[in-house]
């Protein structure tokens, strides 16, 4: 069976809700949450995470997100309405982890607590960040594909983007990890989708048609790996997909056997949690500079085990 690996501290989305209703608010604070996109089921499993806290701590929370995740500048329109009604506080997942400085700061100096979420910000304002530890799981994804490939050969990559933490973090966990730990692996290109999944299907065909002898590309989010593998779908490659995220596409490509597998984040824990620590914070707890949770990689054999099946989303 391929290696599963959890990080210390992770857990499932099924002991956060059962566990939720540790702590209780004391008034009903307005917190704002501001996402990277709300068009994958990634961001719909956050928001149920959120809402969940929600309704556990007896807190209001408002959750919205730019259309697409290229959309940089809504985004800032969106934190910057979400400052000017003054919530209680503000759990912010960046696209670009430096253009939302100016108005964090100003949140700092208002007295809004900023709670960072699945993809930091590259500033100290935030109090902690609720996410998966983007490098480590990226390696893990590297490993599989090391062993799926049989240790040797080319490799590609399809991210979706530059800016975030998460694209950076994945992008440099993947090929660090291939070129420290397998020399007889190359890795030929990295490119950019956008996270839009017809955007990174063409980008695949365009690299498997210059790359025949591609023996696997790791697709780095939800998007981009449903690119990747409606990309090799349509041209009928081979080659090896692993991909990140759940949902119901990727989970039906895995059963087929188009994709082999993927990393699975536990977004709904990241909701749930961003929540709790705006609510820790507003009562003056003390908070760790990072909430780790967690990751596992899933494939056909045990995507129905309880571990993981209650970290996936349809």
């Amino acid at each position: 069976m391929l290696t599963r690996r959890t990080l210390l501290g992770a857990i499932s989305a099924i002991a956060l809700l059962s566990a939720g209703g540790a702590a209780s608010a004391q008034e009903n604070y307005d917190i704002a949450l501001i996402s990277k996109g709300f068009q994958h089921q990634f961001w719909q499993a956050v928001k149920a995470g959120a809402d969940q806290a929600a309704a556990d701590l007896g807190v209001t929370v408002t959750f919205e997100g730019p259309e697409s995740e290229t959309q940089v500048d809504r985004q800032m329109d969106m934190l910057a309405a979400a400052l000017s009604r003054g919530p209680d506080a503000i759990g912010f997942a960046a696209l670009d982890s430096q253009a939302a400085t100016p108005l964090l700061q100003q949140a700092k100096d208002a007295g809004i607590p900023v709670i960072a979420f699945d993809s930091g910000v590259d500033s100290d304002i935030p109090l902690t960040t609720a996410t998966t530890d983007n490098v480590a799981a990226a390696a893990l994804a590297a490993d599989v594909m090391a062993e799926l490939i049989g240790g040797e050969g080319k490799v590609a990559v399809v991210a979706h983007d530059q800016t975030s933490r998460t694209g950076i973090d994945r992008v440099d966990g993947f090929v660090n990890r291939i070129k420290e730990a397998y020399p007889n692996i190359e890795v030929v290109t990295v490119q950019y989708g956008g996270g839009d999944q017809l955007q990174s299907t063409e980008i695949t065909k365009s690299i498997l048609l210059a790359n025949p002898d591609l023996k696997g590309i790791f697709g780095a989010n939800e998007g981009s790996a449903i690119g990747v593998a409606n990309g090799k779908t349509e041209l009928g490659s081979n080659v090896v997909v692993i991909g990140f995220d759940s949902g119901a596409a990727q989970k039906g490509m895995i059963t087929s056997g188009v994709m082999a597998g993927a990393i699975t984040q536990n977004p709904v824990g990241i909701g749930y949690q961003t929540v709790q620590a705006a609510v820790s914070a507003l009562k003056g707890e003390a908070l760790p500079p990072v909430i780790d949770t967690g990751f596992y990689y899933y494939d056909a054999s045990n995507m129905n085990d309880p571990e993981i099946a209650a970290v996936l989303y349809d």
